[in-house]
């Protein structure tokens, strides 16, 4: 059998001397080096686009590639294309960084300077175990093998300017457009998408954080299938169990559902943890919601400033919408523009609470009359931002890479940076 290889390679000399190596291989197809994260996983997004066959059977990721660091690379390769083997090449062969790089989902470690027995080894193994998985998968393959659906990360810039019914109609919009679309509730400690749907449940978000193969069964079983049809995570109802969900369990799950679902809408809540904080990052767009008053646009800049400090997300790279605008007000979007210094949403939100408050105080905030002018404008919203079928209009860029890839090497998981070369936390 041959075995198709694809290096991810920033380095001009390293990729040369990763090519010159896998030529010597028996039975071995290189593929030209990926330069980069960004050209890799779009690479290989459009090899699952036609099949799971297309894919190579082993991603070589050296420990330079950038811009997202080598450990996270290989996160986020294993959860997106799990029938693909991914071998991490590093001069750092220390236990510690084999251990990170197995709990990131490689299946081997090649140490530098390159040894051809070492290469050849990890290579065949790497290769057998995506033989096995496709074997395993059968000719239909696996949902979760695909490129993966558009993940939707919504933040507001403080609490009460109406993150979580931007959220919900977002999500609703999508899914009546004909797309599978799941909404999580990733406000750990005081999610209201149960409240504003009329849910009652008994599994969420905090039973998923411990589990390290979220299958498709395990998944499901977490999910509360809506009377809409959206499939929703919940958060947890004792508050206290959202410190079980850390950024390293939010990028998981969100990966998992993001490989199941056409649209994820993550509601984020209003404080950074590493949780939404990871959610953020990840997402192919960043929502983040204000209110046309002083209080509410000082939060907003106070927000982008601590994703740009933090390197979560940058500001160009994030879409500001303004909830609850009136003609009237002395603040309009295009002063709140130049105060954050993001893209803002031509499609505002109208203040008209009346229309909102039966559902509201029903929990029943998916029976919005159609009419509403606030419901028309989030949904308009939601085709502005690409979420619906057929719409081809999107304001945050998307294309930039799944995870980030036009971010720069941001280290936002739980607050601390990365700095060059491999991501050495466990």
């Amino acid at each position: 059998m041959v075995t198709r290889i694809l290096p991810a390679v920033g380095d001009a000399d390293a990729a040369r001397s990763v090519a010159a190596l896998l030529s010597r291989l028996p039975d071995s197809e290189p593929a030209r080096p990926a330069g980069d994260s960004t050209s890799l996983l779009d690479t290989l997004t459009a090899l699952a686009g036609e099949s799971v066959g297309e894919l190579p059977e082993v991603v070589l990721v050296h420990e330079r590639i950038g811009p997202l660091p080598a450990l996270e690379l290989i996160r986020e390769v294993a959860l997106r294309f799990p029938a693909v083997g991914v071998v991490l090449v590093t001069t750092d062969t220390s236990p510690g960084l084999y251990s990170a790089a197995m709990d990131a989902g490689a299946r081997g470690v090649v140490g530098l300077p390159l040894s051809y027995d070492e290469l050849a080894a990890r290579v065949s193994a790497a290769a057998q175990w995506a033989a096995g998985v496709r074997r395993h998968l059968g000719p239909g393959g696996d949902a979760s093998t695909g490129p993966g659906g558009t993940a939707v990360a919504v933040t507001g810039a403080k609490g009460g300017v109406g993150t979580t019914l931007l959220s919900v109609q977002l999500a609703l919009a999508a899914r009546a457009s004909g797309r599978s679309t799941a909404l999580v509730d990733m406000n750990l400690q005081a999610g209201d998408v149960a409240s504003y749907l009329d849910v009652q449940f008994r599994r969420s978000i905090a039973d998923l954080a411990g589990i390290s193969d979220l299958s498709p069964r395990v998944l499901q079983d977490a999910l509360f299938t809506h009377s809409t049809g959206l499939a929703l995570l919940l958060a947890p109802a004792e508050g206290e169990r959202g410190e079980e969900v850390d950024d390293r369990a939010a990028r998981q799950i969100v990966g998992a559902l993001r490989s199941r679902y056409e649209v994820v809408v993550v509601d984020c809540g209003t404080q950074m943890n590493g949780a939404n904080a990871a959610a953020v990052e990840m997402a192919d767009t960043a929502v983040l919601v204000t209110t046309p008053d002083v209080v509410a646009v000082r939060a907003a800049k106070r927000m982008i400033r601590l994703w740009d400090r933090l390197q979560i997300r940058k500001a160009e790279e994030t879409v500001t919408v303004v909830n609850r605008h009136t003609r009237s007000a002395e603040i309009q979007p295009q002063l709140i523009a130049q105060i954050v210094r993001t893209q803002v949403a031509r499609n505002a939100v109208p203040a008209n609470f009346r229309e909102l408050q039966a559902s509201v105080d029903s929990g029943r905030v998916h029976e919005l009359d159609s009419r509403s002018t606030v419901k028309q404008a989030m949904w308009a919203l939601a085709g502005e931002l690409g979420l619906v079928k057929g719409a081809d209009t999107d304001p945050a860029g998307r294309g930039r890479g799944r995870s980030g890839g036009q971010h720069g090497d941001r280290g936002s998981i739980g607050f601390r940076r990365r700095r060059g070369g491999v991501d050495r936390r466990p």
